[in-house]
């Protein structure tokens, strides 16, 4: 009889998404192995993405937020969870880890060997220079402490404004959050636009959308320092001296992952700071895994390593490393194309890919298609309007990237968009996917496809799209709206024809000019440009979006 083989021992250092999945599949990968997960914090897993919505209130009881406990680990996995236990240093030669353990007050030091190791050290929010000195009513808001803490000081303290610095996803969800508890709500951002990984236009209805909320939106504006008295702040200085009073200030200014304690390690990090994986989490220590917000992810339509700080790249490469690190096998971690969606008061809004920012930094030749249509049939009840942009390559109509904002329905269409990047897809793809459809779900020709069509047509210049922000000087400006529309949102320089009129007034233009057709979303324009191409018309454009998207500007 052979001797009972020793357990595989797998130490995780962190919970939360990362690591608390890649010890789950461990165990369920391997029934044998000792599983141990080091959590430096009081709680080993919890819903980080829904702490804006538990100071709002619409999560009302905080218990949901617990995802998983010690005690559910032991129970159901026989996973044992060690809270309160930094981990300080990675021997990589004896294959153990040291620390500190902390409980009430008191430390003790500690050494755990192992086997395989999985690092899940997440990321930390970034604490600008400006608010390094203490005060009692200023917050980052990244674990359940920090929401306890914005909670306790609220109920203890009259809260009638409150300023939220930095306009990324989590400013924006706690800045609709405070707003929902009727708290005067100042959003300060540094850049010109909200939420940077969208294009301005698209970040333009955000913005939109928050102003007409009630918010005071301040971008382009810096933050010089927060005056204070008695360990409170009272007001936030701008770098141009004004001083905004508040009662509460919480700062969303971004994350850096944490990867002092990989680094101290000697493992290698890539260029944007985070640990290099292959496809399987494997970093370059034998028998370490890294998952999480520290490591690069390979983006697959950039086509490099990037950090991706999301919480669904964080589950999936748990997944795999727990699994190779049990077993020795797994299915490969896939790209990922930093699919993202945030709702703002009435408004949803979306990204996935590339947006065109990261296409001229990566030198990548793109166009674009922006289309208005309702969330599902118009004659149905209930359709509202979904604004949707796709990005592509020329000549090959390889989808780059696509984002959606409207009040429904920006989920489906992102994902489905999302779907077809993974695959390599293009624009065409996207044009014959056959997609669900009954009138209280979506139409025949759904947004996505309209958008689709819209980009062929683009492509194979039936007629071209001209960039919602052309310059028009010079150009023959043929506008097909109504006399109420013109008269709502003007365009200087244009020729008004209807588009009903221009089979009999097509004659009033010179063929000879370059010309771009208008209308308020760009449908009626691309009528008007197939008219006039097919009368001989030389140089057509339609302008993309129309007005509706030429407002944003």
């Amino acid at each position: 009889m052979n001797p009972p083989q020793e357990a595989l021992r797998i130490v995780v250092i962190g919970g939360v998404a990362g690591g608390a999945s890649a010890a789950a599949r461990a165990r369920r990968c391997n029934a044998h192995a000792e599983i141990t997960i080091l959590e430096k914090g009081p709680v080993v897993s919890f819903a980080n993405c829904g702490l804006p919505y538990h100071i709002g209130g619409e999560i009302e009881h905080r218990e949901k937020l617990l995802v998983a406990t010690p005690e559910l680990f032991w129970d159901r996995f026989r996973v044992q969870v060690r809270t309160g236990h930094e981990v300080k240093h990675i021997d990589r030669d004896a294959k153990s880890v040291s620390g500190v353990f902390t409980r009430d007050g008191h430390s003790v030091a500690f050494e755990i060997p192992y086997d395989r190791l999985i690092l899940a050290t997440g990321s930390e929010p970034i604490c600008p220079p400006f608010c390094e000195s203490p005060a009692d009513n200023v917050f980052q808001l990244w674990t359940l402490d920090d929401m306890d803490r914005i909670l306790a000081d609220m109920q203890g303290q009259p809260c009638k404004r409150a300023t939220v610095i930095g306009a990324g996803f989590v400013g924006l969800e706690i800045v609709e959050q405070l707003k929902q508890r009727n708290i005067d709500t100042t959003l300060l951002e540094r850049l010109p636009q909200v939420l940077a990984p969208l294009d301005v236009e698209m970040a333009k209805l955000i913005e939109l959308e928050l102003i007409q909320s009630g918010v005071h939106v301040r971008l382009n504006t810096e933050v010089k320092s927060l005056v204070s008295t008695d360990k409170r702040t009272t007001a936030v200085k701008l770098a141009d001296g004004e001083s905004l009073p508040t009662d509460l200030v919480i700062v969303c200014v971004g994350v850096r992952p944490r990867t002092s304690l990989a680094k101290s390690a000697g493992i290698e990090l890539g260029s944007t700071g985070g640990v290099t994986i292959n496809e399987y989490c494997q970093t370059s220590g034998p028998s370490i895994y890294a998952v999480g917000d520290i490591v690069e992810y390979h983006h697959g339509t950039l086509e490099r390593a990037i950090r991706v700080p999301l919480a669904g790249p964080a589950n999936r490469s748990g997944r795999v490393a727990g699994a190779h690190a049990a077993c020795g096998h797994s299915q490969p971690l896939r790209s990922v194309q930093g699919t993202a969606i945030v709702r703002v008061f009435g408004l949803s809004v979306g990204v996935t890919g590339l947006n065109s920012r990261m296409c001229r930094e990566a030198g990548k030749p793109f166009r674009t298609a922006i289309i208005q249509a309702p969330h599902h049939a118009s004659y149905f009840p209930g359709a509202k309007n979904l604004t949707l942009k796709l990005i592509y390559e020329p000549g090959s109509g390889k989808l780059l990237g696509a984002q959606a904002a409207g009040s429904a329905g920006v989920d489906k269409r992102l994902d489905v968009a999302a779907t077809v990047l993974h695959f390599g897809g293009t624009i065409h793809d996207l044009a014959g996917l056959d997609l669900a459809y009954a009138p209280p779900f979506g139409s025949a020709k759904d947004p996505i496809h309209m958008a689709a069509f819209v980009a062929q047509n683009d492509l194979a210049m039936l007629p071209i799209l001209a960039e919602y922000d052309a310059e028009l000087e010079g150009l023959q400006i043929v506008d097909v709206r109504n006399a109420n529309e013109i008269a709502t949102l003007p365009l200087a320089g244009a020729v008004h024809i209807p588009v009903d009129q221009l089979s009999d007034r097509w004659q009033e233009l010179d063929p000879k000019q370059p010309t771009v057709t208008v209308c308020h979303s760009g449908k009626r324009a691309h009528v008007a440009a197939c008219l006039l191409q097919g009368k001989g018309f030389n140089a057509v454009a339609n302008l993309n979006g129309g007005m509706s998207i030429r407002r944003l500007k």
